[in-house]
């Protein structure tokens, strides 16, 4: 009898097995590869619509992806530092030196530097953002997880281009041109972002000219 009832629980244990095991881990989204020439033709296409929009709808600066004490500002000044600053007591940074590829300037003062949401917080919306989650907005206000969406630049070159996209604004620096394209178009295809006929034919003047090779790497969210 007591052999019985031992068999029985171990093929009940054996039955619950599938029904107690985790479920498996869900596949990371692949890394795409591409040129600007083929990628500009993967952003889908539609109007922008400003209504509603306010810019603390993205909540930024929050604490950032290594919970170290530095907010998301000072992460990627840490990460895009050409010489590693000192990070001081509250994370304040001291004697490093930054690049900032939309003019060439190199510049030691981190206070003279902005954070350029590469696609700016309010041309996401008008393409698509309106739609998300606050936290979704949040994650894309802050994303650490793709070099390309935030970049340490001059406050001017930052001022300047405001909330335009490449048919309103590029970088001063010629050379700079293909790099923000390809990173623009990245940032769009990576956060699922539309664009206007006009930022399109922009686009489509360098994917189809000077930097059509121009490599585009993207994880989609």
């Amino acid at each position: 009898m007591i052999k019985t009832c031992v068999r029985g629980l171990a093929a009940l244990s054996l039955s619950l097995v599938p029904l107690l095991a985790p479920a498996p881990a869900q596949a990371a989204n692949p890394v795409e590869t591409t040129t600007l020439a083929d990628a500009v033709h993967r952003l889908p296409a539609a109007a922008e619509h400003r209504a509603g929009y306010t810019r603390t709808s993205f909540k930024h600066w929050n604490s950032g992806m290594l919970k170290d004490g530095c907010n998301t500002r000072s992460e990627v000044l840490i990460a895009e530092a050409v010489e590693a600053p000192k990070v001081g007591a509250g994370c304040t940074l001291t004697d490093g030196e930054w690049h900032s590829y939309y003019d060439g300037q190199e510049v030691e003062d981190p206070k003279a530097l902005d954070i350029d949401h590469m696609v700016p917080l309010a041309e996401a919306w008008d393409s698509g953002a309106s739609s998300w989650s606050a936290a979704r907005r949040e994650a894309y206000a802050n994303d650490l997880n793709a070099p390309a969406s935030l970049v340490a630049v001059t406050a001017r070159t930052n001022r300047a281009k405001a909330d335009q996209d490449p048919a309103g604004w590029l970088p001063p620096l010629p050379g700079a041109h293909c790099r923000y394209i390809a990173e623009w178009v990245s940032t769009k295809l990576r956060w699922d972002l539309a664009a206007d006929s006009a930022e399109l034919d922009a686009i489509a003047v360098f994917a189809s000219g000077q930097c059509k090779d121009t490599p585009v790497i993207y994880t989609a969210t």
